[in-house]
């Protein structure tokens, strides 16, 4: 019996170009004024805030909704920056259902939490509304320098709170232009207008840093230049590997990582120009699998699957992010792992994908049952790894678990070097957490300077 199936159907332009801004418009549009007063005054302004001890930054959120309830939403934000200085992208993607509105004791009297993401952004937009404000000054230079390796959610907050406290911060990124996943990494429809970027100048004009871009550690830079040359570094080098998926036929065209399409989507300026299937399978159960099928989704695919090797609980995706999904149209396939690729003539045309079911001790195993699906492309969304090339030989940070090793400072074996986001080991892989890395490590490194 032959492996392929038909033909592949792969093509762009698949939409109108109303098509194309309806369905990439804001997720969810900001809350007008007269709204924003409504619900904050939902808020109870609790004294012991469960809502603030689960955000990773430790917002005070109360304070900042009570500000806009009394019609001061400058001072709002300027609460948030004091913890999160990129408030505003994390207003727009941080899972607040699972955090700070999960938390939120509204939820006991009427099983519906205040809408904090939402006040966050409502604060955080007018304030950045206003060109060249800044919450913050410099304070004078204290003629340290620091480098910053990455230049994403990590490292920009790190860079801030260096360059604030009057240190000269160099942040190096690999990449054309900073902001990490902020601005290669979200769905488009949950940061539009170029966000990431404006955000990413609000954060630079405290002064103080410089950006060198295309500059990637392991080849134009060293850790051990870096330590000769600056009196601290901090890696905030996110996650460069693509965890494959063991199956036979991957290397087949067609089969794609899903985090360089979903770069590849954000930084294109017309999205008619994209390549989409017209049966795609996606194969994960974390954010990138959601955003992935449910962007493909939005490009025009006629059918959108997402399989799953356990049910949806176990999906690492919120139960809000996967109704977004389905709401789409994508169709979530649980108890199913990738067995073997099919192809023709060198491309993907289908996937067979093996039944799991858990042993008594909730370990995962084949069934031997199989299931054949059509796909014009096959996209692998299941989590990236730390690549620790770049480090170099010798003396180099200590790893754990395939990630950087790092005290409750942040610093990692090595006295000099600090490190945050999802390159280190126990990280949550949040925008919000990757900030309070940052926060705290420049917070640490600041102090070891100081001494």
């Amino acid at each position: 019996m032959a492996d392929a199936l038909s033909a592949p159907d792969i093509r762009s332009g698949r939409l109108t170009p109303e098509d194309y801004l309806e369905n990439f418009d804001d997720l969810h549009p900001p809350l007008g004024a007269h709204e924003a007063s409504v619900e904050a005054d939902r808020c109870y302004f609790c004294y012991d805030a469960p809502c603030t001890i689960a955000c990773p930054t430790s917002i005070d959120i109360p304070k900042f909704i009570r500000q806009i309830s009394t019609g001061n939403p400058i001072g709002s934000a300027k609460t948030i920056f004091a913890e999160n200085i990129l408030g505003g992208m994390c207003a727009r993607v941080c899972p607040t259902e699972t955090l700070c509105e999960e938390a939120c004791v509204r939820n006991l009297a009427e099983d519906k939490p205040v809408q904090i993401g939402l006040l966050q952004r409502h604060a955080t937009d007018i304030y950045l509304s206003e060109p060249d404000r800044h919450p913050f000054e410099r304070a004078p230079e204290t003629g340290r320098k620091v480098a910053v390796v990455g230049g994403g959610p990590a490292g920009l907050a790190c860079a801030h709170a260096l360059a604030r406290r009057g240190h000269a911060v160099t942040i190096f990124d690999a990449r054309d232009k900073i902001g990490g996943l902020n601005e290669f990494g979200i769905a488009a429809y949950k940061s539009t207008d170029d966000f990431a970027q404006f955000e990413t100048e609000f954060v630079l004009s405290i002064g103080g840093i410089v950006v060198e871009c295309g500059k990637a550690l392991g080849r134009d830079i060293t850790l051990a230049d870096l330590r000769r040359d600056f009196d601290a570094v901090f890696l905030g080098m996110g996650l460069a590997g693509v965890n494959a998926l063991r199956a036979e036929g991957e290397e087949l065209a067609g089969v794609i990582d899903a985090v360089a399409y979903i770069a590849e989507l954000r930084q294109a300026e017309d999205l008619s120009t994209l390549p989409v299937g017209r049966k795609v399978v996606v194969i994960g159960g974390g954010m990138t699998a959601i955003d992935i099928a449910t962007q493909i989704k939005r490009l025009g695919a006629e059918e959108v699957t997402i399989a799953y090797r356990r049910d949806r609980e176990a999906m690492k995706a919120s139960a809000y992010e996967q109704e977004i999904a389905l709401t789409d149209g994508v169709v979530i396939r649980e108890w199913l792992q990738p067995k073997r690729l099919l192809g023709e003539a060198g491309h993907v045309t289908g996937i067979e994908l093996e039944r799991t079911a858990e042993d008594a001790g909730g370990r995962l195993a084949g069934t031997g049952e199989t299931v054949t699906l059509q796909a014009d492309q096959v996209f692998k969304a299941i989590g990236q790894s730390f690549v620790a090339d770049p480090l170099g030989a010798g003396d180099v940070p200590a790893l754990e678990g395939g990630r950087i090793r790092v005290d409750g400072d942040r610093r990692t074996s090595l006295a000099d070097v600090w490190a945050g986001g999802d390159c280190v080991a126990g990280g949550e892989d949040l925008t919000v957490a990757a900030v309070e890395d940052g926060k705290v490590a420049a917070a640490a490194i600041h102090a070891a300077l100081s001494a």
